[in-house]
């Protein structure tokens, strides 16, 4: 069972991927997020580098883009030449390229310096997102990805995605898309439209040119640095990719993401529409399906698994390194062979899950436990390659060495996702000391008095960490909650978030806005 939750928090959007109740990728969408993969910008080229073969662009952001040659395209002088035109004429402002005749390729072994010179525009598409201290990383080769196929501007190839294995099928899919390709567009068919008819790709095609008019558009009036055409926003990037896996269910407790989602559905699949849901209940909504617990569990340097094996995760500035052990439970009366592999096939799932849901990238070294026999050595690499088709991300894995060592390569185009599990005191900013626990209820009944006797509040919530919420609601008319009741006449509502240190507390009026103290 797929699942696909959104939810909103004060950042943006956490987005989450659930099978089997299990969340395996965690995805944020800040709302100040300027730089995502397949963005569109004008750009400006700052400076060359003859050593590197590349150019620095500005993009408008605080660091200068990387564009290598390698990066250009072999259509990037028919891709300028097209900008020029649409920029200078607008009776040929349109969606298609049949109006402009191809210039040659570039040769692939030439000089960044022979296609571009400084301060001159160009439009490039975003292929990693700025890591740590580095810009983005660009590519003018664009690509326009739609549900069911993927445009490329000035490409002459067409190409079926590898994972159609049925060469029937690729045929059909080949003879359709040179039938409906767009002149001077190149065409990548996508996993998606395995089965699909004309009329099914060619309202994707459509669709696609669509944006890629409302982006020449707006180049009339364009100047760099500027973006000229949005993914879209990641929960319907992500529904794009993997509509073809199919979800069973869509959560979410944000009104725009479900217009958004909801648009999307009933454009490409309206049978699907009934799928999506909008939550409406008082606890967040990741709390309410158990995600923050999972969150909680699943992204500390140690991560338990359910056999009492535990790996450990290290992360250094050029690889990730996973560590393999069996625990004290593991050791029972099979040969030591056995419980190597029992537990080592174990921690490949806990692996993969953990690599897609911190999404790590770059080069991966797992230390499993030392197994003697080639044949499971072998078992165990078959087993790995397996359950790692479904990951998105490009990878490639290595045989196990004769160490139990496996190396994987897994594409990088994000910043690895890190959140930390260990809470600093915020009074106290992490020296190892905490006011009194008492302390803390009596903050909160002076709030609440200053709140029911100047405020006048009729109704109140307050929203505080589970260990505190259970201190001021132990005992049956003892507890603080019902002192309460009986001083002030009213019932104050006391609801626990696990996202929430000790001394954090939320107190919510009648109308359900948050009261600032």
């Amino acid at each position: 069972m797929n699942e696909l939750v959104i939810s909103k928090s004060e950042e943006g959007l956490r987005i989450g991927i659930l099978k089997d109740k299990t969340i395996v990728e965690l995805h944020h969408e800040k709302i100040s997020e300027e730089f995502s993969v397949g963005d569109l910008f004008l750009g400006r080229i700052k400076k060359i580098v003859p050593g590197l073969n590349a150019a620095f662009v500005d993009v408008g952001h605080p660091r200068d883009a990387f564009l290598h040659y390698f990066d250009l395209g072999p259509q990037i002088r028919s891709m300028l030449k097209y900008m020029r035109v649409a920029r200078s004429n607008k009776n040929n402002v349109t969606g298609y390229l049949d109006h402009i005749k191809p210039l040659p390729d570039i040769n692939k072994h030439g000089k960044m310096e022979e296609v571009f010179k400084p301060n001159q525009d160009v439009i490039v598409q975003v292929v990693k997102e700025p890591i740590s201290t580095k810009g983005p990383r660009l590519s003018s080769e664009i690509s326009l990805p739609g549900q069911y196929v993927v445009l490329v501007p000035f490409s002459k190839t067409t190409s079926i995605s590898k994972k159609i294995r049925s060469s029937e099928e690729r045929r059909r899919l080949r003879v359709l898309a040179e039938s409906l390709k767009p002149q001077n567009f190149g065409m990548i068919v996508r996993t998606a439209a395995e089965g699909k008819d004309a009329a099914t790709l060619s309202q994707d095609i459509f669709g696609i040119l669509d944006k890629w008019k409302d982006m020449t558009e707006s180049l009339l009036k364009s100047k760099a640095p500027i973006k000229v055409l949005s993914e879209q926003t990641r929960a319907t990037s992500i529904l794009r990719d993997m509509l073809s896996q199919g979800f069973d269910a869509i959560h979410t407790d944000d009104a725009a993401a479900y217009r958004n989602i909801k648009q999307f559905l009933d454009s490409n699949l309206p049978e699907h529409s009934k799928i999506l849901k909008m939550y409406k209940g008082r606890m967040p909504l990741f709390q309410h399906l158990g995600l923050e617990r999972q969150i909680k569990a699943s992204f500390g340097k140690i991560v338990s698994m359910a056999n009492g094996a535990y790996i450990v995760i290290e992360h250094t500035e050029a690889m990730h390194v996973i560590d393999v052990n069996s625990g004290s439970k593991n050791l029972n009366n099979n040969t030591l062979e056995e419980t190597a592999l029992k537990v080592n096939m174990a921690a490949a799932d806990e692996i993969v899950r953990q690599l897609r849901l911190r999404d790590m990238g770059g080069i991966i070294v797992v230390d499993f436990i030392d197994m003697k026999r080639s044949e499971n050595r072998r078992k165990l690499n078959e087993y790995f390659r397996e359950i790692m088709k479904p990951d998105r991300a490009r990878h490639s894995i290595l045989p196990v060495s004769r160490f139990g060592l496996v190396q994987i390569t897994r594409q990088r185009v994000r910043p690895q996702l890190n959140i930390s599990t260990a809470e600093t005191c915020p009074s106290c900013n992490g020296s190892g000391k905490i006011q009194a626990s008492i302390l803390i209820a009596d903050e909160i009944s002076n709030n609440v008095d200053f709140l029911m006797r100047q405020n006048k509040e009729k109704k109140m919530r307050i929203l505080m960490n589970p260990f505190v919420a259970s201190y001021l609601t132990k005992g049956f008319l003892k507890s603080a909650q019902w002192k309460w009741f009986f001083k002030y006449q009213k019932w104050i509502k006391i609801d626990s978030d696990t996202t929430l240190p000790f001394t954090k507390v939320k107190y919510f009026n009648s109308m359900g806005n948050e009261i600032k103290l």
